[in-house]
């Protein structure tokens, strides 16, 4: 008599169960669909490099500096002291 053959199939039930184990369940507040949360996942190995600061003198390019005055971008163009990295990572897997 021959042997007995083991099914290999999973059943519905089975798959269905593994399928929603797996995938974690989408956060709507911090990304804008499914597939921009498991993009996350891919760039957190990334790794991110500090703006580098630079500190013009009185008389050095100062059609720049009055330009950037008179736009009221002090702030934009002075860098952070300290940055989240979770804000950074969501910012780019939703861009």
């Amino acid at each position: 008599m021959a042997p007995k053959k083991i099914s290999t199939k999973r059943s519905r039930r089975d798959a269905a169960a593994e399928g929603t184990s797996a995938a974690p369940e989408f956060n709507s507040h911090n990304f804008r669909s499914a597939e921009h949360q498991q993009h996350i996942e891919a760039i957190k190995g990334w790794s991110f490099h500090r703006e580098r600061h630079v500190q013009l003198r009185e008389d050095e390019y100062t059609d720049f500096q009055e330009e950037i005055a008179r736009r009221h971008w002090t702030s934009l163009v002075t860098p952070m002291a300290k940055f989240d990295l979770e804000v950074v990572l969501e910012f780019y897997a939703n861009a």
